[in-house]
């Protein structure tokens, strides 16, 4: 009776400051899927490992799996905040529609009544980003991608992955989410650098015509961005700090600078942790006395099952292949997310 009481009123009741006050929590979180493909091989664009007759045997029974295993993850995060878990998923590294369709129909999570927004993008590999919500607490108005010009000699690609684009209402303020998969470091990361650099100008400068237009602009900017919270990309590119108390009047507020710096990742490479995956926010969220959401905490989701328990990546996240060995794990990458609290009149 207890949890249909707070399922119904979505009510949160805190204890730092806010005790006598009721609360609406929205969980707002970001995903890398680690390689969500479908098993048919479909030319360019793709990856012929993730198919039954690639080196992967990536067969029917190993997507099935794989979908079980990102649908429990999903089904948990931010389930003891709100009854009906997160209500915006930011998702990388997915090959189609097909793959989210499959996973937001398991059984899992169906009763959530998940929906999701994706553009088909140019990356060499065939992945892209997504959006999945929940259409109970979110509804969109409009998406678009926005393509990344990438610097010559940043990689060896012309092109990456477009940033999705999503305007819609948070239940009932409007909300702009931006969902990113910045290039990747592989060639080095001093030479792949100035790729981030410039998806985060691709991003920032919508951030700008959004503030211009409306400088109490509600703004999510999500991702695996391939960067810490200090690289130059996010600090210069996209103009996110993690000084909550001395933020420029244009910045972002980066809530994962104290995390990084207190070596907690969600990634392990050579025993070092990184923070790839990041939500940021704009400072129209940063209010507690405001009427609307604001920012309450974030969190890294990592339950136990999710971690590699036995050989050298012990501790690391249990990743779904090590090498082309299939190691029935979740994704190499642990998911973030935020809480946002309104108060209830």
């Amino acid at each position: 009776m207890k949890k249909l009481v707070l399922l119904f009123f979505f009510i949160f009741f805190l204890t730092e400051g806010f005790s006598q006050t009721k609360y609406k929590p929205i969980v707002v979180g970001f995903y890398n899927f680690e390689n969500f493909y479908d098993t048919v091989f479909h030319g360019k664009n793709d990856d012929p490992q993730f198919t039954p007759q690639g080196s992967k045997a990536y067969t029917s029974a190993v997507f099935n799996d794989k979908v079980k295993k990102l649908a429990t993850v999903v089904s948990q995060i931010g389930a003891d905040i709100n009854p009906d878990g997160i209500a915006i998923l930011g998702t990388s590294e997915i090959e189609n529609a097909f793959v989210l369709d499959t996973l937001i129909k398991h059984p899992l999570i169906s009763h959530r009544g998940y929906k999701f927004v994706h553009y088909d993008s140019r990356d060499f590999r065939g992945v892209d980003v997504a959006m999945i919500y929940n259409p109970k607490y979110f509804k969109v108005q409009k998406s678009r991608p926005l393509f990344v010009k990438l610097p010559e000699g940043s990689k060896d690609a012309f092109y990456t992955r477009d940033v999705l684009w999503v305007t819609g209402w948070l239940a009932g303020e409007k909300v702009h989410v931006f969902v990113n998969h910045w290039p990747s470091r592989s060639g080095g990361e001093k030479r792949s650098e100035p790729g981030r650099i410039a998806a985060a100008e691709t991003v920032r400068k919508q951030i700008d015509t959004l503030l211009i237009i409306e400088p109490a602009s509600k703004i999510i900017v999500m991702g695996d961005l391939n960067d810490d919270p200090t690289n130059n990309s996010i600090t210069k590119g996209l103009k996110a700090s993690g000084n909550l108390k001395n933020l420029n009047k244009d910045e972002l507020y980066n809530p994962w600078v104290d995390y990084y710096k207190n070596g907690i990742g969600t990634l392990a490479y050579q025993d070092a942790w990184s923070l790839f995956d990041q939500i940021i926010i704009s400072q129209a969220f940063l209010d507690k006395k405001q009427d609307g959401f604001f920012f309450y905490k974030n969190n890294v989701f990592k339950a136990d099952y999710m971690i590699e328990n036995i050989g050298k990546y012990k501790g690391y996240p249990m990743r779904t292949y090590s090498g082309d060995l299939y190691r029935g794990g979740y994704s190499d990458h642990f998911p973030t997310y935020i809480v946002l609290l309104k108060k209830v009149e």
